[in-house]
């Protein structure tokens, strides 16, 4: 598994940047902190986002006085197979064999 997966708030944005194709950096912070029902560090936060650009699995374009997130085919990919590892857990298949 890549190491990007093991960190459930990397897994998160990834997730809710699947959902929303495009979003700012504060709209995925606030859409965590209501998932949770607690207030994100932004420092952790920005951190998480900033590795996940780094590796390659979401992408950062300017626009206006924003950055803007948006995953890349590389992290489009990923969140699939990992969810369909998680659905197969879920339905009590393959819960040993996990994505690549």
């Amino acid at each position: 598994m890549a190491r990007w997966l093991q960190s459930g708030r990397r897994r998160d944005i990834c997730y809710l940047l699947a959902a929303m194709e495009a979003a700012r950096g504060q709209q995925l912070k606030s859409a965590l902190e209501s998932h949770y029902d607690e207030r994100l560090e932004p420092k952790a936060f920005y951190g998480s986002l900033s590795a996940l650009v780094d590796a390659g699995f979401v992408e950062k374009d300017v626009e206006g006085l924003h950055d803007v997130y948006r995953l890349t085919d590389a992290g489009e990919a990923r969140v699939r197979e990992h969810g369909s590892w998680v659905r197969a857990c879920l339905e009590g298949e393959n819960g040993n064999d996990g994505p690549e």
